[in-house]
């Protein structure tokens, strides 16, 4: 049987656009996992913590930092997850009161802006990530340009979700029943 993720296809007309929402949707799982092992070890790191210091009379020395790591990069992996969905936080009291086709425009004009956006903070945070580099996190041998590229990350996959949205790709879905493993058009 073949795993879930390979049935899924991007009805899409375009084989560009397939290829974006495929890159897309990898994209979207593999942050999945890197948030679940994220806040995984984050906890382990926490709970150990408490244990050494509490029961043994000891510390561990990186656990605050790594701790600390993990939380930002499970924070700057999940704001694209919200973005994708639509959960991200809106003021819509004016523009409700829009008819549903200038609405429909405005919220793609502002999926441009929002992408446009966020080009520049990635622009910015390779930047920060090279003006970094060179520093060294206190207790751990891992330059501190880490804590930027998570900003990084997020910056480029918000972009790209935004200008999905904005060109009004639909997300993948999985295939209909006896369509799967073909490509749909």
């Amino acid at each position: 049987m073949t795993p879930a993720w390979h049935r899924l296809e991007a009805h899409a007309s375009s084989p560009f656009t397939r290829h974006f929402l495929h890159g897309l949707a990898l994209l979207d799982r593999t942050s999945y996992f890197a948030i679940l092992l994220a806040m995984t070890l984050m906890t382990v790191l926490v709970s150990a913590q408490v244990f050494a210091r509490y029961v043994l009379g000891t510390s561990i020395d990186s656990a605050d930092e790594l701790s600390r790591l993990c939380f930002v990069w499970a924070i700057f992996l999940a704001i694209p997850h919200g973005i994708k969905v639509g959960i991200h936080v809106g003021i819509d009291a004016l523009v409700c009161l829009l008819p549903k086709a200038l609405q429909a425009q405005l919220a793609r004009l502002m999926a441009l802006v929002g992408a446009a956006l966020m080009a520049v903070l990635a622009w910015i945070s390779v930047g920060a990530v090279a003006d970094k580099w060179q520093e060294m996190m206190p207790t751990l041998p891992i330059t501190a340009a880490v804590f930027y590229i998570a900003v990084l990350v997020c910056a480029v996959h918000c972009c790209l979700h935004l200008i999905a949205q904005a060109c009004r790709l639909e997300p993948l879905q999985s295939a209909p029943p006896g369509r799967q493993g073909g490509s749909a058009s």
